[in-house]
């Protein structure tokens, strides 16, 4: 499998044109298409004027509260289980930046730049509400950051997705201050200060409740959900491309397909895929091949024939988490949160749950495409099964090898993914001394998800691959427009049939393929109505 990139898939597409629009922060909720536009595609924000109206009313109430005798937590207390000391004025800003500085505890490698800037925005966002009290300067100071394209190095480990993503988001908040490191436009790791200074840009001195405000929230998990359901989005188009020639290549039929049948189980899901499968297989003479009388074979295996319900139940699986996505853009996630009526109140909104949820139902789906795609590729390799190939598609079986060990590639990757599919949100360790103590492991589930959808890219690369050699060899019969158009795409960059050649090149010239959204590009105008 290969490692946990920026983009598992689509990365190329950052560069599309809209991409670069500025998106404004505060007035109504961010889109998905507005996260991904700032997290891949560098574009710029800048906060709305009802955004800055907001902040400036919720400060003028914590610095009401900031001066009263009667402690507020998060304004005039410590935190967490040490919530019932009472700080002096006079150290206020001292308790910031040491909230800050022990909260950016993280541990690991350093997580990706788009991660790290969704996550950069989502906090924007909830800035923006005004229910968190920043001063304006401070959300100005957050979205300075953003479109100087200044990212915060972010260790992978340390969130238990409660008290928001708490170790990440103080990493976020410590280059804020001109402390710890970051990755400049360049690309290059260095001091905060030093980039901030090169940006024209001053660091911040946080005032009283705005080290919680910038560390607690679901940020972290809800930007890799977002990102994660674009990724997946498109890969669910490529594995109903990848199973329509798989069944081409098998010779079999698409009558499983049809609307009349496929409307017996009315899931939204399952019949776009099935919708998909029919265009895709349209005017193919290799499937009208086999289609009269003499054909003796009642029904394909269920790899085949089951593809859209396993496809379309991964379609619907998605469009949940995209509903709690899109809630939870909606949402202010912080604690203690500021009302209109100047209330500041505790609250348990940042806890991981609905979010944790949506990334771990997602790993389920992800890992069973994989599957599914696997078990097409065996068949084609099998000559007990695959209808007259030659072993495992070789060109001298015995010889030559032919697409044996990427079968092997594909199944090491399926019993990954079927490892990652096991709930992160399930657990929970408590912390703080039993102040908190059951946390949400959100961002642990949005960790390996992200590893999941690198995993499903590779088993879609190797049954793509494998797809097309195979209906290469089914000539003189040609296939349909739109899976020959993929097979097409791909022989610009691996040749046909042939000798064993190194063919760990190939996957990654399919992968590619995938990621950047080429071979959907390939096929669109054959499936324009789907």
């Amino acid at each position: 499998m290969s490692p946990i990139e920026d983009s598992p898939a689509g990365a190329a597409r950052a560069g599309m044109e809209g991409m670069n629009a500025t998106v404004v922060v505060g007035g109504r909720p961010l889109t998905p298409d507005d996260v991904v536009a700032v997290a891949r595609g560098g574009a710029p924000v800048r906060l709305a004027e009802e955004a800055e109206r907001a902040l400036a009313t919720a400060r003028a109430h914590v610095e009401a509260l900031a001066g009263a005798e009667r402690p507020t937590y998060g304004v005039s207390t410590g935190f967490g289980a040490l919530a019932v000391r009472h700080i002096p004025t006079d150290r206020r800003a001292e308790l910031q930046r040491s909230l800050i500085r022990s909260h950016a505890a993280g541990a690991g490698p350093a997580v990706e730049t788009e991660v790290v800037r969704a996550l950069m925005l989502l906090r924007l966002r909830t800035l923006a509400t005004g229910h968190t009290g920043v001063r304006p300067e401070t959300a100005s100071a957050l979205a300075g950051l953003l479109n100087a394209g200044i990212t915060p190095v972010v260790p992978e480990h340390g969130s238990l997705g409660c008290s928001g993503d708490l170790a990440p988001l103080a990493a976020v908040a410590l280059a804020l201050m001109g402390e710890g490191e970051v990755v400049d436009t360049a690309g290059t790791r260095r001091p905060a200060a030093e980039a901030l200074r090169a940006a024209g840009l001053a660091p911040l001195t946080l005032a009283e409740k705005e080290g919680l405000a910038l560390t607690n929230g679901t940020d972290g998990m809800l930007g890799m959900l977002l990102l994660a359901a674009a990724d997946l989005r498109r890969l669910l188009d490529v594995a109903d491309l990848t199973a329509a020639m798989s069944v081409e290549a098998l010779l079999g039929t698409d009558r499983a397909f049809a609307a009349d049948l496929q409307g017996l189980r009315p899931h939204p899901g399952q019949a776009r895929s099935a919708a998909r499968l029919r265009a895709a297989l349209a005017g193919s003479a290799i499937v009208a091949s086999h289609r009269g009388p003499d054909c003796t074979r009642v029904q394909d295996a269920y790899s085949l024939r089951c593809a859209p319900q396993v496809h379309g139940a991964a379609r619907d699986t998605l469009a949940h988490a995209e509903l709690v996505a899109e809630r939870e853009l909606a949402a202010a996630v912080d604690n203690p949160v500021v009302l209109p009526d100047g209330r500041v109140e505790s609250n348990g909104n940042f806890h991981g749950a609905p979010v944790g949820y949506a990334l771990d139902f997602l790993a389920i789906p992800v890992a069973d495409l994989a599957s599914i795609a696997e078990r097409r590729t065996d068949r084609m390799l099998d000559i007990a099964r695959s209808h007259g190939l030659p072993a495992f598609l070789a060109a001298d079986p015995g010889v030559d090898s032919g697409h044996m060990i990427a079968q092997y590639t594909q199944a090491a990757v399926v019993s990954e993914l079927k490892r990652l599919a096991v709930p992160a949100s399930v657990d929970s360790i408590p912390s703080s001394a039993m102040q908190e103590d059951h946390v949400s492991m959100g961002w642990g589930a949005a960790r390996k998800l992200r590893r999941a959808l690198s995993g499903l890219t590779t088993v879609l690369a190797v049954e793509y691959l494998t797809a097309a050699r195979a209906l290469d060899l089914r000539a003189p019969l040609e296939p349909a427009p739109a899976t020959a158009a993929a097979r097409d795409l791909l022989r610009t960059r691996v040749p046909g049939p042939g000798p064993d050649r190194h063919l760990a090149p190939e996957i990654a010239a399919a992968e590619d393929l995938i990621r950047t959204g080429a071979v959907l590009d390939a096929i669109a105008t054959h499936l324009e109505e789907q």
